[in-house]
């Protein structure tokens, strides 16, 4: 089993910035993809980023991408998302994930946070 425990929320004004961690437990996630995902009352969860095992290229969803980061301590068993840029529009509670093998962008991930809200707003 993996506990994944997000953290790095709050409200920010627009073209600000923001950083979420997600901290893994459990067992090493350090050979498994871990994503970012969102999602607003209403909507389905939306994939943002994710990122595979060690020097491998991460991937982004066309609305985030230039503005958002994600990168990965396999050490401390650790993803992080860099918001930059942000936008009202980004407002979501954000999700961390993890699954074996691949990183895709669909959401068939084997384990995920409990989620943190971001808030984009003047």
């Amino acid at each position: 089993q993996v506990q994944l425990t997000e953290s790095g929320g709050g409200v920010v004004q627009p073209g600000g910035s923001l950083r979420l961690s997600c901290a893994a437990s459990g067992r090493s996630i350090s050979g498994s993809a871990m994503a970012w995902f969102r999602q607003t009352p209403g909507k389905e969860r939306e994939f943002i980023a994710a990122r595979g095992w060690s020097g491998s290229a991460p991937y982004y969803a066309e609305s985030v991408k230039g503005r958002f980061t994600i990168s990965r301590n396999y050490a401390e068993n650790t993803v992080s998302l860099r918001m930059n840029s942000l936008k009202p529009e980004d407002t979501a509670v954000y999700y961390c994930a993890a699954k074996a093998g691949l990183p895709i962008m669909s959401d068939f991930y084997d384990y995920w946070g409990q989620g943190t809200q971001v808030t984009v707003s003047s």
